[in-house]
């Protein structure tokens, strides 16, 4: 029989995420998934998974879970404080956690996300080919919930041995972002376009999984006229009449009204994902 886990502590946001459902977009669908894909990819590695199979996604204050059975996990991303039954465990390496022990993971230390993996994967129901939680569409699992059962795959592989570490990269002091102009930069002024490019924002509280959003010097817009809805991509910068830039993130709207000055290239958005409020963000062109 396989494993489930008990949610003790769900924390402030906790959800199931694997590599997401792409290819959907047409029906409306974001891609969803781990907004830190390496962190969940080292983490699965650790435990002989498969490189995106599903992991518990925490945001800034951790949870804790309890197995009925015996389980191997692995906790990464964001640092934070590990424990089993209140002893200190491993961050970033495998921790074997008995039956009716329970794994905390704390708030985290720097950065925003932590990923718990366990050795066999979260199973929760696939939906359109994903078992990720997406918040903006509703697919997926439920955040989890204080109570909430968390059912746990058979491990494919012979679990590492705990204490097999590996070098895990840190959160940004600094979030720098590589942004190619377009597709309607030329929707704001070409004073707009140097301050994208030379200002200094900083990582706004109120961003979440649909969007980083930023604080600091509006653009100015050259054309004041409306857009029709047009598809929206990952990492698309839109700036809505505020004028500070929003950074789309995996849960982010498939269309939207609002021009989009430019793209940030899709692997710099796992820095995002670990970008606490505060965190300074620039854009460099190219």
């Amino acid at each position: 029989m396989t494993a489930k886990l008990t949610a003790v502590r769900s924390g402030a946001l906790t959800t199931v995420q694997d590599a997401g459902r792409p290819g959907h977009a047409h029906l409306g669908v974001p891609r969803s998934g781990a907004l830190d894909a390496p962190a969940i990819r080292l983490a699965n590695r650790l435990l002989g998974n498969d490189p995106d199979a599903a992991v518990l996604e925490t945001t800034l204050t951790g949870c804790a879970l309890r197995p009925d059975r015996g389980v191997t996990v692995a906790v990464g991303g964001a640092p934070c404080p590990v424990t089993v039954d209140g002893r200190p465990a491993a961050w970033g390496a495998p921790v074997r956690v008995p039956a009716g022990s329970v794994l905390d993971v704390g708030a985290a230390v720097t950065g925003v996300r932590s990923y718990v993996a366990v050795a066999g994967g979260i199973t929760a129901e696939p939906v359109l080919g994903s078992r990720s939680t997406d918040l903006l569409s509703g697919l997926g699992p439920l955040p989890l919930r204080d109570g909430d059962l968390v059912p746990v795959g058979t491990p494919a592989r012979p679990v590492p041995p705990s204490g097999t570490a590996a070098p895990w990269p840190g959160p940004p002091g600094e979030l720098v972002l590589p942004v190619r102009l377009g597709p309607r930069a030329d929707w704001f002024t070409p004073a707009a376009l140097r301050t994208l490019t030379s200002a200094v924002y900083r990582v706004s509280p109120h961003s979440n999984r649909i969007g980083l959003r930023t604080e600091g010097p509006p653009l100015e817009r050259a054309s004041t006229g409306e857009l029709p809805s047009e598809g929206m991509v990952l990492g698309a910068v839109q700036v809505p009449p505020d004028g500070r830039p929003v950074i789309f993130l995996h849960d982010h709207p498939t269309t939207g009204g609002y021009p989009v000055v430019a793209v940030v290239a899709e692997p710099a958005l796992a820095a995002a994902a670990q970008a606490g409020a505060g965190t300074p963000v620039r854009f460099t062109a190219g």
